[in-house]
């Protein structure tokens, strides 16, 4: 006899066993979507059509700083602009810009089936409530993407800083189905916690946008190091005044993370060597976004941090001192301004 329960179940293992429609094939759209279809699942992109372009003419190559390297040719991707592509969908892994959330959760409700999967792999903790509200009924869950993947042109893109995935934990077992090698996902029973916790690490993203220098060697100096300390203690003054317990991505509790920035080179150099792998060239997402002219997710970062300091009565004059310079780059369109520890600091600075 069938019990509901066993229905349940059944309806899930369907979904997940249609293909698997990346919304937002951008670089990390791109590189998951690729390691996943590499590994045997059925993916589709839906992308901008300048990606379509490089991909059908180069094929997709994805890339890791361990070595690994994955080739698909063209016609091994289902690639479309046009959001019917989500039509047979199992699951959908969203991967755009936060300011793009709302739109693509409308295209979720008119063109994906009720049963599918969402997954939001995005920056920022607001993403979320944004799909739940558009997709009510459905199954959203979220997760969390902790490595920084370099888009090198040329259907080519290449992860460059380690880490699993992270997917709140579900009864369908999504984060264990969806992992493969290479490619590990884990499932986490407090993900509110772990996207806090990412938000705090990347208010290092404008930092190293702003510096223009590689992660690896912006982190190899104090003086950055201490730069992002700062940043880092508006960022746990803002979460604890809200109640919020972010939980690390690594093993070092995020209240210690600003004390240790604080080391001698030498001995940070050694501390990080242990806690994560960092390619030479790897810099964040935003430098990206300002390389290629476009709009940053600062407002949904360090944006954060000045809002809950706006209702809790907080100073955090450096989160507010880098959404204006990060907004001030965006303005420009010149790509990253490349200043220094001491042009950031500075309120008499002007770009």
């Amino acid at each position: 006899m069938r019990t509901r329960g066993d229905t349940e179940a059944n309806v899930k293992s369907t979904a997940l066993d249609r293909p698997i429609v990346v919304a937002g094939a951008g670089s990390i759209g791109c590189f998951v979507g690729g390691w996943l279809a590499a590994s045997g699942h059925r993916v589709a992109l839906l992308a901008r059509p300048r990606v379509i372009g490089e991909i059908e003419s180069n094929g997709l190559t994805v890339t890791s700083f361990e070595g690994a390297v994955h080739h698909l040719a063209p016609g091994q991707l289902k690639l479309s602009d046009d959001p019917a592509i989500l039509a047979d969908a199992g699951m959908v892994l969203v991967a755009v810009k936060s300011a793009d959330t709302a739109a693509v959760a409308d295209a979720i409700e008119r063109h994906a089936p009720s049963d599918a999967i969402i997954v939001s792999l995005q920056n920022g903790v607001g993403n979320v409530p944004v799909l739940r509200a558009r997709l009510p009924g459905r199954t959203v869950l979220a997760g969390m993407v902790p490595f920084n993947v370099i888009a090198k042109g040329e259907g080519r893109f290449h992860r460059a800083t380690s880490g699993d995935i992270v997917i709140e934990r579900d009864d369908a077992a999504t984060a264990s189905r969806l992992s493969v090698p290479g490619l590990g996902m884990r499932a986490s029973s407090d993900i509110a916690g772990v996207q806090w916790g990412k938000l705090l690490v990347n208010l290092n993203n404008a930092i190293n946008a702003l510096s223009g220098l590689p992660l690896r060697q912006q982190l190899a100096q104090r003086s950055w190091r201490l730069l992002f300390a700062d940043q880092l203690g508006e960022g746990l003054a803002a979460v604890s005044a809200e109640g919020i317990k972010p939980v690390s991505l690594t093993p070092v509790p995020a209240s210690w993370t600003p004390y240790l920035l604080a080391l001698p080179d030498a001995v940070f150099a050694l501390l990080l060597g242990g806690l994560m792998k960092v390619d030479p060239q790897a810099r964040s997402s935003m430098w990206e976004d300002l390389q290629r002219g476009r709009r940053t997710e600062i407002d949904y970062l360090q944006g954060v941090i000045t809002e809950i300091a706006d209702r809790r009565g907080l100073q955090v004059p450096l989160s507010r001192r880098i959404v204006a310079l990060v907004k001030d780059a965006e303005t420009a369109g010149r790509g990253s301004p490349g200043l220094s520890v001491e042009q950031i600091r500075s309120v008499g600075f002007k770009r």
